[in-house]
């Protein structure tokens, strides 16, 4: 016979194939995501410098016209180039870039670099408010007159006030045909109404707020379109327009004062090329007329400025500092990951060796996190209890069994051998005396049996409609001998007429339980009570008594098999301790429940609610 090999002792994670252990593939995993992010960063610096150089030019051209659109401002809102260098200073300190501002002789009006540096070779754009293609207020571009030319067509401050007046109104107009404006001004101060949140005017107005005043030119404006038609009267002649025809204005985006004056509605038709022709003229006056209001026209030269931007190469230097910062991001993830897992494992450890302990132990696993570790912890420490408990009642059932079987079985083993060997004769007394403790064994058998079946599932039921006035008499009349030697009152209160879809067997058997253990604890002269009312869906069966009553540490153990109330375990009341648990077995098995309610020295409540069936329906 081979001898018996030891248990293995090795702990069981070291058990495990090393690349196969979480920690190992954490470590791997996270290498790998380190070198994978590594090396994208690295990649994407390389790429990152590569398309700086070609949108280096894209960036300065948007500088470019930053610059052209500012400098175009200024001339739109001065009459001379005066105090310029400081708008050029500043420019040139936002952008990084050298801006010099020369008159179309090459006399300079301001430079941000030093005296005597050369210009660059040609002139970057015209300074002409009077004739740009571009302008921007961060993005928006239109062709003409820059729109902040505003000269002989400026306000006056009661005239602003008066305008801001109408559009008010206009505004209150729109509101009651549900449509949101905003106010805003054009740059001489004209109020417009534009859509909410947006510089669109409203493309739909009503015919109550069509009234014209917001539109109508005022005197200001009206003096400078009377001076801006007799500046045309020549140009609108040669093209074989009326010279008196009235000028209008036209309002643009909310950023735009006058797009241009335009010729009245009321005007004859024209064709296209005659419209082209008009407006030609009217742009022409209109450029005489605001030119002295504005600055001279100069070349806008650009440089690149003192200190040239200095982009990432990949030299020498440069690429051991790539490795370094690789090697050094590569080393914290390894370590934070190690760290991590480590964390991670440890418990899943402890729980593997508390799992694989003999069950009599009982190992708890402290729960040291609150994520999903500490989750299982938790809930294996709830098993491990659960487990605890179980064993702990399979062990006292086991004894209660015992107990209550070796009672009956004594007692019919003393007196059958004491009939054996003469001492008594075997009377009618003696034989009955022995039938009760066989039906006693018997009674706690059968009980057995109920509960195995119940815990098994295999309890099976008859149901059928059940009155409860004919269920609460039988039980009534098969207790009323047991009632009277006990000298307790057995009685019945029944409100209407309740039905139950049940097994009546089994209920008489539930019933019957209830009311011998009330009839056991109710002292001669007590009364025992069976009701049955309806409590909404459910019918409530219930066993009062006027007995001895249970203590409040004990209610809650009324239905644990082989309980009793006397510590002693003593038979002197009767019962097997199986009679409650049953109880509860069948009810439930009825889809029903069952408490129990006490005060000691007053007595106790038993109340079973069970689902009411409907009343079986006549024979026709």
């Amino acid at each position: 016979m081979s001898a018996r090999r030891p248990p293995d002792q090795t702990p069981p994670h070291h058990r495990i194939p090393l690349h196969k252990r979480l920690l190992v593939r954490l470590l791997i995993t996270s290498g790998l995501i380190a070198v994978c992010s590594v090396a994208a960063t690295a990649w994407l610096a390389v790429a990152t410098t590569t398309q700086a150089l070609r949108e280096e030019q894209g960036l300065a051209l948007a500088d470019d016209m930053e610059v052209l659109a500012e400098l175009s401002g200024y001339a739109a809102t001065h009459p001379d180039w005066t105090g310029v260098a400081a708008t050029v200073r500043e420019l040139s300190a936002k952008t990084g870039r050298r801006i010099a501002l020369v008159t179309p002789d090459r006399r300079t009006v301001a430079d941000s670099a030093a005296r005597g540096t050369a210009l660059p070779p040609s002139a970057a754009a015209t300074v002409d408010p009077l004739r740009t293609d571009t302008f921007s207020e961060r993005g928006a571009q239109v062709g003409g007159i820059d729109p902040r030319v505003v000269g002989p067509y400026r306000l006056t401050k009661g005239e602003r006030a008066e305008i801001d007046v109408n559009a008010r109104k206009r505004q209150s107009c729109f509101a009651r045909y549900g449509i949101e404006t905003t106010i805003v001004h054009t740059p001489s101060g004209r109020a417009v109404l534009t859509e909410a949140d947006s510089s669109v005017q409203p493309s739909y107005v009503p015919d109550a707020c069509a009234d014209g005043v917001l539109n109508t030119p005022m005197p200001t404006e009206q003096k400078a379109l009377d001076a801006l038609q007799a500046g045309a009267h020549a140009c609108l002649t040669r093209y074989g327009l009326r010279a008196d025809t009235p000028l209008s204005v036209g309002v643009g985006r909310a950023g735009d004062d006058f797009r241009s004056p335009s010729l009245a509605p009321g005007f004859v038709k024209q064709g296209a090329k005659e419209a082209r022709e008009s407006q030609a003229c009217l742009d022409d006056a209109r450029r005489a007329q605001l030119d002295p209001y504005v600055a001279p026209v100069a070349e806008l030269f650009l440089g690149t400025g003192d200190t040239p931007a200095v982009l990432f190469d990949m030299s020498p230097a440069n690429k051991a500092k790539v490795v370094g910062t690789a090697g050094l991001v590569l080393a914290v993830t390894v370590a934070a990951t190690a760290l991590v897992a480590t964390r991670l494992v440890r418990p899943l450890r402890a729980l593997t060796a508390a799992a694989q302990q003999p069950p009599e132990l009982h190992v708890r696993v402290p729960v040291t996190t609150r994520d999903e570790t500490g989750i299982l912890a938790a809930a294996f420490n709830d098993l491990t209890e659960r487990r605890e408990r179980l064993e702990a009642q399979r062990k006292a059932m086991v004894s209660d069994i015992a107990h209550e079987l070796r009672s009956p079985l004594t007692n019919i083993r003393g007196w059958l051998e004491v009939t054996r060997d003469g001492v008594v004769d075997p009377d009618p007394a003696l034989l009955a005396s022995l039938h009760e403790e066989a039906l006693v064994l018997q009674r706690v058998i059968d009980d057995l049996q109920d509960l195995a079946a119940a815990d098994a599932g295999t309890l099976r039921l008859h149901r059928e409609p059940v009155r409860c006035d004919e269920l609460l008499q039988q039980v009534a009349a098969a207790h009323r001998v047991t009632a009277g030697a006990a000298r307790v009152e057995l009685g019945t209160d029944l409100d209407g007429e309740p039905w139950l879809d049940a097994d009546p067997l089994r209920m008489r058997q539930a019933l019957g339980n209830l009311v011998s253990n009330a009839l056991r604890h109710t002292p001669a002269g007590g009364t025992v009570t069976l009701s049955a009312r309806r409590d909404g869906d459910d019918i409530a069966l219930a066993v009062a008594d006027t007995g001895t009553g249970i203590a409040p540490d004990d209610l809650p153990h009324v239905f644990d098999r082989f309980w009793r109330a006397e510590k002693s375990r003593s038979r002197r009341t009767g019962g097997s301790g199986l009679g409650l648990p049953i109880v509860r077995h069948l009810v439930a098995a009825h889809g029903g429940t069952v408490e129990a309610t006490s005060e000691p020295g007053v007595g106790s409540v038993f109340t079973l609610r069970l689902p009411g069936g409907p009343a079986p329906q006549p024979y026709p």
